[in-house]
C-alpha cells in the first residue's frame, strides 16, 4: 500500500484500543484485525490520545448517521475512504443499501475480512474521479460520510466530488471531518500520518468551499461532545479535553455537513 492507504491502520488501531477499553464504541471488528494484521505503528500514531480522538470521531459519525438512516429510511448509505472500518457492522444496514468505497488495493485487504450481502457492496474506486459511482444504479437519495479523508484532497478535488455526487442523486446529505488551512501547515511537522510517510496533506477553513450550486452547508457539528470527555476518568478526562476539545481543537479540525 502507498502511503495515504497505509493512514488507515491508524484509525483501526484507535478504535481497537478504544473498543477493548469499553470507551465510546463497541468494536470487536476493529479488535479482531488489528490483532490479525500486526501492522506495526511507531511514534505518535500509537498515542493513546491519539485512539481517543478516533474513538470519540467514529462516535460522532455513527450517531449522525444512525439518525440519518432513521430519518431518510428510502435513502442509501456510502462511506468514502472506508478503509477497514466497521460502520456498517456498528451502525447496521437496516433496510438500507449500504456501499464501501476505497481504493482497489483496500478493498481487496478489506475482503478479507467483511463479506458482501443482498444490502451491502464494496466498490473500488477513487473519491477524486467518482467512476466508481456507476457501480450505483440508485439516483434518489444517498446519505454519505467522509471521515479521516477530506485532508487527502483539495478544494477542487472536494468540489469535483461532490459535484459528481450532486449529478448522480436527487437529494444528498453528507458529513465530512477536515483540517484547517493551520492543521494542514502544521502537519508536515506533528503529524501521526507523518509515521506512515505521508506529509502533504490540505485543509480549509470556510466550510463554503465545499459548497456549489446544488449543495449548501447545513452546519457545523462539534467534533469532540463533553458526553465522550466524561467516559474518561481523572487526569486523562482533564488532559484529552485540553488536547482535543474547546476552542483549540477548532484551530485544527472542523466537522461541517452539507445538503442538496
Amino acid at each position: 500500500m502507498n502511503g495515504v492507504n497505509k493512514t488507515l491502520y491508524i484509525p483501526l488501531y484507535g478504535k481497537s484500543y478504544v473498543s477493548k477499553k469499553g470507551l465510546f464504541i463497541n468494536d470487536k471488528k476493529a479488535e479482531e484485525i488489528w490483532e490479525a494484521e500486526g501492522f506495526s505503528l511507531k511514534g505518535k500514531s500509537k498515542s493513546k490520545w491519539l485512539a481517543y480522538y478516533m474513538g470519540v470521531r467514529s462516535a460522532v459519525f455513527d450517531e449522525w448517521l444512525w439518525q440519518q438512516m432513521r430519518d431518510e429510511p428510502d435513502a442509501l448509505v456510502i462511506h468514502i475512504g472506508c478503509g477497514m472500518d466497521s460502520r456498517v457492522i456498528r451502525v447496521g444496514t437496516k433496510n438500507h443499501m449500504w456501499y464501501d468505497v476505497d481504493f482497489p488495493e483496500v478493498i481487496e485487504e478489506r475482503t478479507r475480512y467483511y463479506s458482501e450481502s443482498a444490502n451491502y457492496r464494496m466498490i473500488a474506486g477513487d473519491a477524486r474521479d467518482c467512476n466508481w459511482l456507476a457501480n450505483i444504479k440508485e439516483n434518489k437519495n444517498a446519505i454519505v460520510v467522509m471521515e479521516g479523508v477530506s485532508m487527502y484532497l483539495t478544494a477542487n478535488e472536494m468540489r469535483n466530488m461532490t459535484d459528481s455526487l450532486c449529478a448522480h442523486f436527487e437529494r444528498l446529505s453528507l458529513l465530512v471531518d477536515c483540517y484547517t488551512s493551520f492543521a494542514a501547515k502544521m502537519s508536515k511537522y506533528r503529524n501521526p500520518i507523518n509515521d506512515v510517510g505521508v506529509t502533504e496533506v490540505h485543509g480549509i477553513d470556510d466550510p463554503k468551499l465545499y459548497q456549489s450550486d446544488r449543495l449548501t452547508f447545513v452546519k457545523e457539528h462539534t467534533m469532540i461532545p463533553s458526553k465522550y470527555i466524561g467516559e474518561l476518568k481523572g487526569i486523562e478526562r482533564f488532559i484529552f479535553a485540553k488536547l482535543y476539545a474547546g476552542n483549540f481543537s477548532k484551530k485544527l479540525y472542523r466537522l461541517f455537513e452539507y445538503k442538496k
